[in-house]
């Protein structure tokens, strides 16, 4: 659907829809436009089923009933949005709680408040917020909380790494997944003739941010752009669900063009703004795209910043020390990468070798494990839906980490990991890993591969009920600990 609601000088339209992937029957986002209360929120749901559809919708219901009262002057806007954040978060995190139907139930969120000339900004997860400038410049006001883009933020991926990523899709921070959660909050000052752009990723995985410029500075109402941008998607796949809010403060600056409908993804550049590293299309693989920087344009400051903490780290005794910790992260995050990326690997490395061809007995078994690999990743829910009880049957057992085989025990943590599951993976990682060694001919690739796959999801894990900083610390001395095994280093040289 797709609804204008123009009020005052604000204009507003807005778009949903499940899009055109079989695998995703149910529009699992939610949104909210009212220019009225001057309140916009988006939210993308996960969870499977309509688990992920009840969890954005009560995000959005909760931020609705927060706002549902017109705000008084000298009210902090930016303390009652993150309360209202706070309180979806609990809600949602209790309904999966009670309910094993919607155990694995969250939501991304992200939230405008308009008041004036000030806007307040709040969101969780890997939905975005966008701000047209007067004069054309596209902003980007949030950062991912997704897997890849902390890494890139961090150093330790490239962009192109990224986009091409087993777990580009998989968010770090969500509504609901844990007991509490920490959402970015900002307040800006906004000029006359701003527009806000807030979308799920079932937009901006087809509409890079060079494109999403072009498109917002067309000469079209809000509603028209929106309706615009659901059309690329589904020139383009649309395997996603998607959602946009389009907010119009105003008339712009800058001269409008006609809306170019015929027109594909865009390898021209917005002016100046750009950095030389943004991320953007390739000309020989138009549909290839890339996830942009947290920050659509970022200005020198920013850049500054970061280097003046990195300088500041390096430059004390406890910086060596934040140093160090950094480097067993990166071995964290490389033993992730290959495990996520283990097909790849295990074929260039297969192509590689110059090692006397094997027997033919040992063609068929690693062929055999790969596609079962294969399947897992293309579909991880559907894997554990129709191979989990079935073994569970043959081998009579009463829980799926109680197998004695280690082929299962590593593709069931394989699919858990990938859904999210991460402490059902620790789990069925380490009974894959005593199995493989209680065997006399271990399969020396997948025991490795398990120690990978063990390090990523102890890292990945936090221990319920346990302070973040204790939980967060004894996640990192597994991984290392298995890392060490893996680069044969002795216990006591630590």
């Amino acid at each position: 659907m797709s609804t204008p609601q123009p009020a005052n000088e604000v204009q507003v339209g807005s778009i949903s829809d499940r899009g055109l992937s079989d695998k995703r029957p149910l529009n699992e986002d939610s949104y909210l436009a009212d220019p009225a209360r001057g309140i916009f929120v988006v939210a993308d749901g996960v969870g499977g089923a309509d688990a992920g559809e009840i969890a954005s919708q009560t995000a959005v219901d909760v931020l609705n009933d927060a706002f549902r009262q017109k705000i008084t002057d000298g009210e902090d806007v930016e303390d009652l949005l993150e309360l209202a954040i706070q309180r979806a978060n609990s809600s949602i995190h209790q309904m999966a709680a009670d309910n094993p139907r919607f155990s694995m139930m969250a939501t991304t969120v992200v939230a405008l408040h308009l008041d004036g000339n000030r806007a307040t900004i709040g969101h969780v997860g890997d939905s975005r917020l966008y701000r047209l400038t007067p004069d054309g410049e596209l902003l980007r006001e949030t950062e991912d909380h997704s897997v890849v883009e902390e890494e890139v933020r961090a150093g330790r991926m490239t962009p192109e790494q990224a986009a091409n990523h087993p777990s580009k899709n998989v968010i770090s921070r969500a509504i609901g997944a844990e007991n509490s959660v920490e959402a970015d909050m900002k307040t800006i000052d906004v000029e006359d003739g701003s527009a806000f752009l807030l979308c799920t990723d079932g937009i901006t995985r087809h509409i890079p941010d060079n494109e999403l410029r072009q498109v917002l500075m067309s000469a079209a109402s809000p509603a028209e752009l929106c309706e615009e941008m659901k059309r690329r998607c589904y020139q383009r796949g649309a395997e996603d669900n998607l959602t946009a809010v389009i907010v119009q403060i105003g008339e712009p600056k800058f001269e409008t063009v006609p809306l170019d409908e015929e027109r594909t993804i865009s390898n021209e550049r917005p002016p100046a703004a750009i950095p030389a590293n943004a991320y953007a299309t390739s000309a020989d693989s138009p549909t290839r795209l890339t996830p942009a920087s947290r920050i659509a344009f970022p200005g020198p400051s920013e850049a500054q910043q970061v280097q003046r903490n990195v300088t500041d780290a390096r430059s004390s005794g406890a910086g060596r020390a934040i140093l160090r910790f950094f480097v067993f992260l990166l071995f964290v995050a490389v033993a992730g990468g290959a495990f996520y990326g283990g097909m790849r690997y295990q074929q260039q490395r297969t192509a590689t070798q110059t090692i006397p061809t094997p027997t033919p007995a040992s063609t068929p078994d690693n062929s055999a494990f790969a596609s079962k690999r294969t399947a897992v990743d293309a579909d991880p829910q559907k894997w554990l839906n129709d191979n989990v009880q079935a073994q569970m049957t043959k081998e009579a057992i009463a829980k799926a980490t109680d197998s004695k085989d280690a082929e299962f025990l590593y593709l069931y943590g394989r699919a858990q990991m990938l859904t999210g599951n991460h402490r059902e993976a620790d789990q069925a990682f380490e009974a894959a890993l005593a199995n493989v060694h209680s065997d006399n001919k271990p399969n020396l690739s997948l025991d490795t591969e398990l120690k990978l796959a063990s390090a990523a999801a102890a890292l990945k894990m936090n221990k319920a009920n346990a302070p973040r900083s204790q939980a967060t610390s004894m996640a990192e001395d597994k991984a290392i600990t298995v890392l060490d095994e893996l680069i044969g280093v002795k216990a006591g040289s630590k």
